[in-house]
């Protein structure tokens, strides 16, 4: 059986999209001795806008966070790699940084227990994480290079040449290779990326570089789960997820309903379930504890433990059917098919304004926030 391993962000990525960058350490720590059971790949923990905001809106230590949880997670054994975001040249902020800040930086984050860093250039630029791809393998650490996944300009010149082709991505991925990077992730961080154009894209990443792939995407216009399960399909290696009520909306899709469509393309899911049912069963708490931040604080999907409940035969159907219509490219049917499941467990419909706009994920939950104390929202 195939083997399908998962990066769970719903304590960075999760809560940055979803919450503003807002969860406390405490309740990371209430969550964290389930996770240690869970048995994910990796977890991301650590980098985006997490620094920032635990200094700017929690008072709190970003390092303390970050050796916090390596010390519980990998403690006496490792159990998941911790991961980080960083922009590169720019590490954590907005300005490029000088070699030696940079190599300085990453030793502290390897000492106080990252595990892997995901290195991206907004623009693609690879002399922009040369050098941090080279320094985090030097440490011992592993370089992980993200492909911004991202679109053509809207241009009413039907003939315009394209820019953003699948040749482009692959290239891209190659040139990360070549630097030394130990695996390649497409980092759609806008969930721009339609099911067929995973299905166009994946296959010639797959034959191109010889590193795992990982596929990382957000639900907000509404491509997310469907994408993601086009990316299992056409063998994606590692896949990015967060736990049910910090999934899904501008977030990623939820591990729960990945697990059901892994189960039936019959791939096995790499992690602990039941830990993760646990997590799950405290994220409801901790999430009600984050409303004033929440996009959706009023409305919750139904709970869900695709352990012990029991699907309802038409929902059950849904999935088959969006697989038949991922394995025929019908991607319309693909959509409907998700959509329809995930409007069944109340989660929020494909966000039309951002899916034009083509705002990232972890952008817009601040964004919104910063708007309401402006009273501009």
């Amino acid at each position: 059986m195939r083997k399908l391993k998962i990066r769970d962000l719903t304590l960075r990525d999760g809560q940055q999209s979803l919450f503003a960058t807002r969860l406390p350490q405490s309740s990371i720590d209430v969550l964290l001795p389930h996770y240690v059971d869970a048995g994910f790949y990796a977890m991301e923990v650590w980098g985006g806008a997490v620094p920032d905001s635990v200094m700017r809106y929690l008072d709190e230590s970003p390092w303390y966070r970050l050796k916090s949880i390596s010390d519980k997670i990998n403690g006496d054994k490792h159990r998941s790699y911790l991961t980080a975001l960083s922009r590169g040249r720019n590490l954590f902020g907005y300005a490029p940084y000088p070699t030696n800040v940079i190599e300085g930086f990453y030793v502290e984050a390897i000492k106080n227990g990252l595990g892997i860093m995901r290195i991206f250039d907004a623009l693609n630029d690879l002399n922009n994480v040369k050098e941090s791809v080279e320094i985090i393998n030097k440490l011992g650490g592993i370089a992980d290079g993200a492909v911004c996944y991202t679109v053509d300009p809207k241009d009413d010149d039907v003939n315009a040449k394209k820019i953003f082709t699948d040749e482009y991505f692959v290239e891209k991925a190659k040139g990360y290779e070549a630097l030394g990077a130990k695996m390649v992730t497409i980092k759609d961080m806008a969930g721009l990326v339609n099911p067929a154009r995973v299905a166009s894209l994946m296959p010639k990443l797959k034959a191109a570089v010889n590193v795992p792939i990982d596929f990382h995407t957000h639900c907000t216009p509404g491509y997310g789960l469907a994408s993601c399960v086009m990316a299992i399909m056409h063998g994606v290696d590692i896949l990015d997820t967060n736990i049910w009520w910090f999934a899904e909306g501008s977030a990623a899709p939820a591990i729960e309903l990945i697990y059901i469509f892994a189960q039936k393309l019959g791939v096995e899911v790499e992690c602990n379930m039941e830990a993760v049912g646990k997590i799950r069963n405290e994220l409801f708490d901790v999430r009600k504890g984050l409303a004033a931040v929440d996009l959706h604080k009023d409305n919750f999907p139904k709970p869900f433990d695709p352990l012990n409940d029991t699907l309802p035969a038409e929902i059950d159907a849904l999935f088959d059917k969006a697989i038949e219509a991922g394995k025929a490219n019908d991607e319309e049917a693909m959509l409907e098919a998700c959509h329809a499941i995930e409007n069944y467990f109340g989660f929020p419909k494909p966000n039309e304004i951002v899916k034009h706009a083509e705002v990232p994920g972890g952008m817009y939950s601040n964004m919104v926030a910063n708007l309401r104390t402006l009273g501009a929202e």
